[in-house]
């Protein structure tokens, strides 16, 4: 298996993966549509799982903020993370997040973000946002599957608090 970059070619079968791993519904298939259309799209962060010429898992991580009373700071959100069903529980979705969160850090990226499983994320390093002075007001959500990733030691405490906030391609 390899991770790589999405390519447009993918665009058809990234879409097909999505539909099918989030329950036969095109919500995520069409956010991640919307996303590469915006200005927060990062090319290099949307990434893809092949084997045996096919595409088994897709991650795409891009642009969103914390706004604070005078300053926005660009931050990355994980959203979505999808693998086959007929692929699941074989590492898959760990490995591109590794990937994705490697190539963040090379971009120099300080946090990602993501709402997602409380039991799962937390193995990679996410923790609860909430505990940080993150907000999230856009719409509601417990405080277990509100995370955040540091991904330069030592910037949590001291860098930035405030509201997180996904970019409007969220709301489409």
């Amino acid at each position: 298996m390899i991770i790589r970059s999405e390519q447009l070619s993918d665009y058809g079968e990234v879409f097909k993966l999505n539909y099918l791993a989030f329950g036969n519904r095109e919500d995520e298939s069409k956010l991640i549509e919307s996303i590469r259309l915006s200005e927060g799209f990062i090319p290099e962060l949307s990434l893809v799982a092949e084997e045996n010429e096919q595409i088994v898992g897709h991650a795409l991580f891009s642009k969103a903020e914390i706004v604070d009373e005078e300053n926005c700071h660009e931050v990355i959100v994980l959203a979505p993370l999808a693998v086959l069903p007929s692929n699941q529980k074989r590492g898959i979705g760990g490995k591109l997040i590794q990937e994705g969160l490697k190539r963040c850090v090379e971009l120099g990226y300080t946090f990602v973000f993501l709402i997602g499983h409380p039991t799962y994320y937390p193995k990679f390093g996410f923790k609860q946002a909430r505990n940080y002075g993150f907000e999230l007001k856009q719409f509601d959500v417990s405080d277990d599957v509100f995370m955040v990733l540091e991904l330069t030691e030592g910037n949590i405490k001291t860098t930035i608090k405030g509201e997180f906030r996904f970019q409007s391609h969220f709301f489409n």
